[in-house]
């Protein structure tokens, strides 16, 4: 298996994790709150999301469109580096 090859099913790459971050940062009105946790289930690579109580409307939207433009988003640049992602929104009782 080449190095590149062996890359490709590694966890995602750094910048992913951060490019997810720096978007729910800027959504939120708590960034400092914003956890992002990854785990790799079968293949796909699962993102954790946490925010503060008072900002998981804004990380929803109305009707969902923010959290489906937020996983459209992750997928997206999951392609990018042959990687398949999800994104879980988790709420406060929820680890």
């Amino acid at each position: 298996m080449s190095e590149t090859a062996a890359n490709q099913t590694a966890a995602p790459k750094p910048d992913l994790r951060l490019l997810m971050e720096q978007v729910v940062k800027l959504l939120v009105e708590r960034p400092d709150e914003v956890k992002l946790d990854t785990e790799d289930d079968n293949g796909e690579t699962v993102f954790y999301l946490k925010v503060a109580p008072q900002d998981l409307g804004r990380v929803i939207g109305k009707q969902g469109r923010t959290a489906r433009s937020l996983r459209a988003l992750l997928e997206a640049a999951g392609e990018r580096q042959n990687l398949r992602c999800d994104l879980e929104i988790l709420e406060e009782d929820e680890e």
